[in-house]
């Protein structure tokens, strides 16, 4: 074992693993330091070098490559890879990271704290807002920061048309986040899941799954180390019983970026591009008043297909490293990327605006 190697700090990191998942996990940790010295084996002698197996230490990075590949037993059948999504990987929305990392972070990290101040952990936080704002984004980033079990439920994906199955579904995939908490359980487009109940014509099948997961967030039997994270955008039609305290406890509006938040995202999304020196990350900020997020993503990676495109149409070699090299995205690209890629209209914008209102307004 390296002396880089926290047993404890892993334990803290290994929720819901049974002693045969840890097992797997020391493991596999030794089989990543032996495939490290296999390129220097001859197998064909009897006897390994001494030299070689000095070289044999199980590092710090072995444990952790070997914890991404690896899941508790009891999330296998609903467990999704843990994104690899940081805080700084996220352009501005400081209010909304502050209200999750207090949902879901820090009560994992100063358990104590709750303990001594009474305080109750928020079940449920609610993120809403245009396409494009970094919702789900938010969603992938708090659970890769908590190191807590993540479970993603694409709100359409629990509908079906067997009577009883979509409850069930709700059931099990509570049941596994207890089993394996501390966990996250995000619910992506929960709008299609739990419309206002009585405003449709359908087999009543989301007016049974909003029950269930009403009497889940807030029933006799409580939740202990679970938060719940949402998105939509379009929280004016999800019913009104889940949005009382005590069940979804924050509503937390992911509005479109402003100028500073532009300008964060866009240094995000260029820190490894070669950029030419014409190149003014705050003119272009200062030009995107209303792109989202998404779209000045969109926007960085267009202007690096436009430059890969002139280098090939220039007929450059392929295989020269230098000249592809000095291939450089400019100025131009980006001038050329903003007029493909397009902002929401200013209509559907203040549409947002006014659904976010009137959503704070009827909540409250």
């Amino acid at each position: 074992m390296a002396e880089d190697v926290v047993l404890p700090k892993f334990a803290d990191m290994t929720h819901g693993f049974v002693g045969a998942d840890l097992a797997a996990l020391a493991r596999e940790a030794g089989m990543r330091a032996i495939r490290r010295v296999l390129p220097d084996l001859d197998l064909d002698v009897e006897t390994i070098p001494a030299e070689i197996l000095e070289k044999l230490v199980v590092t710090n990075d072995d444990f952790k490559s070997a914890l991404r590949d690896l899941e508790p037993s009891a999330m296998r059948e609903v467990f999704i890879e843990v994104p690899d999504v940081h805080w700084s990987d996220i352009g501005g929305l400081e209010d909304a990271k502050q209200e999750l990392s207090e949902a879901v972070e820090w009560p994992m990290k100063y358990p104590l704290l709750f303990k001594h101040m009474s305080a109750k952990i928020p079940k449920g936080v609610l993120l809403y807002g245009p396409p494009g704002s970094g919702k789900t984004l938010l969603a992938k980033a708090v659970a890769t920061e908590s190191e807590a079990n993540f479970i993603s439920v694409k709100g359409p994906e629990l509908l079906s048309k067997w009577v009883g199955e979509s409850e069930k579904a709700v059931r099990e995939t509570f049941r596994k986040a207890k089993q394996a908490a501390p966990c996250v359980i995000f619910f992506d487009e929960i709008d299609a899941l739990t419309p206002t109940r009585g405003a449709g014509f359908d087999s009543h099948v989301t007016e049974r799954v909003i029950s269930q997961i009403l009497s889940e967030l807030d029933g006799i039997e409580e939740l202990h180390n679970v938060t719940v994270i949402a998105a939509t955008n379009r929280p004016d039609i999800i019913d009104p019983a889940l949005l009382r305290p005590g069940r979804f406890d924050r509503l937390v509006y992911i509005a479109p970026p402003d100028e500073k938040s532009r300008i964060d995202i866009l240094r995000i999304h260029t820190k490894d591009k070669p950029l030419g020196e014409d190149v003014n990350l705050d003119e272009i900020a200062a030009r995107t008043k209303s792109y989202t997020g998404a779209d000045l993503a969109a926007i960085c990676n267009e202007a690096s297909m436009l430059a890969i495109r002139e280098y090939v149409q220039d007929g450059k070699p392929t295989g020269d490293e230098k000249a592809v090299k000095e291939q450089k995205v400019m100025k131009k690209h980006f001038e050329a990327a903003m007029k493909k890629v397009r902002p929401p209209s200013k209509e559907e914008l203040d549409k947002y605006t006014r659904i976010a209102e009137d959503f704070v307004a009827h909540a409250m």
